[in-house]
């Protein structure tokens, strides 16, 4: 793997003078939306000036992996941004890497110069690591884990909920335990979802098809009034405005009400995460707004990589956060088909794609 990658999905053989040119045997392309995926040969240029080129470990699964696939345009493509590996090579003017440093691969940059980075990034990490189990923290648990900490900043004693149970909405709720959140809600509609989320963190489990009310009114019965944080973590825009009126409101009628009208009041911040495969407009009532809510876009969970993935790294290293547990299904290489499927049906977590040696 090469950041920014330069390949050619055809196969003609490299040129004898073109000796760094890689013939990779196995890559997973998609050709079309939906289509199985094929594995094939595809040719891997050396590295450019400032790239570096990777081979690839192991690669979990993201939804935004499945989400491309089903809905965009852009093909052939080949996925897989949740990586890690050992690198292979580096281009001219690399000083950050070596050949043989273990990576994370991530799919935003960090250079420390600029306002915005747009490129990929690889962050080196401890060759003590599994990359097996890291590759998560190259997306969805960091994800997760910073929009309860970064982003959010939860409270202790607080109450959240979180709608959608896949790896990221339970990395938000581990992160809102560890930062002592009194009630951890969990709303998801694949029923075997409730107990396995009990193991990092939620308190509660709504399934929305067993409710006769609507979900935010449940959820308002069950916090008091309204949760004090939302997070939208399915990439539906339309659960955003339901995420918002999950959060807390608060009418109060006294004397002077019938002179001065009612006394509104609201509070509750709501993070929307996922990434949505159609309408990505999101539409709410400016009321919603207007009592005191707030919404706020997450991307990559608020983390600098090169900055802050270490420590996640090393907190991964002394057990204080949970990782391996998110791993539901371990795949070689030539089932990258059953991942997606497996997503596809909800019955997985993360599949960890092993690679070929």
């Amino acid at each position: 793997m090469s950041l920014p990658s330069s390949t050619s999905i055809e196969q003609p053989q490299p040129r004898v003078h073109d000796v760094d040119v890689i013939t990779c045997k196995a890559a997973a392309v998609a050709w079309g939306a939906g289509q199985p995926l094929v594995i094939e040969q595809v040719n891997v240029s050396p590295p450019q000036p400032m790239e570096i080129r990777i081979k690839v470990v192991c690669t979990s699964l993201c939804r935004s992996d499945l989400s491309a696939w089903e809905s965009q345009t852009i093909f052939p493509r080949i996925f897989g941004h949740e990586a890690t590996g050992i690198v292979e090579s580096v281009g001219e003017g690399v000083t950050e890497f070596t050949q043989g440093d273990h990576v994370l691969t991530v799919f935003i940059g960090e250079c420390g110069k600029c306002r915005q980075c747009e490129s990929g990034c690889a962050v080196k990490i401890s060759s003590l690591v599994p990359l097996e189990k890291v590759c998560l923290l190259s997306c969805g648990v960091a994800a997760g884990l910073g929009a309860a900490w970064n982003v959010a900043d939860i409270s202790d004693g607080s109450s959240v909920v979180i709608f959608g149970l896949g790896t990221v909405g339970l990395s938000v709720a581990q992160g809102a335990k560890l930062r002592g959140a009194s009630q951890i809600i969990g709303v998801d509609t694949n029923p075997e979802k409730g107990e396995n989320a009990k193991a990092f963190g939620i308190t509660e489990f709504i399934n929305p098809n067993d409710s006769k009310e609507p979900i935010q009114q449940v959820i308002k019965h069950l916090t008091g009034g309204g949760a004090d944080y939302s997070f939208e973590c399915i990439g539906d825009t339309g659960m955003v405005t339901t995420a918002l009126q999950a959060c807390c409101d608060f009418y109060s009628f006294h004397l002077a009400s019938f002179l001065s009208g009612v006394c509104l009041k609201g509070w509750g911040l709501t993070v929307t995460l996922g990434v949505p495969k159609v309408k990505p407009e999101i539409t709410a009532h400016y009321g919603a707004f207007l009592t005191g809510r707030t919404l706020k876009g997450s991307l990559f969970g608020g983390w600098k990589p090169k900055s802050d993935l270490p420590s996640l790294v090393e907190m991964y290293t002394k057990k204080e956060i949970q990782v391996d547990e998110y791993i539901s299904h371990n795949l070689p290489f030539e089932d990258v088909n059953k991942a997606f499927n497996l997503m596809l049906e909800g019955k997985c977590l993360r599949c960890v794609i092993h690679m070929e040696n």
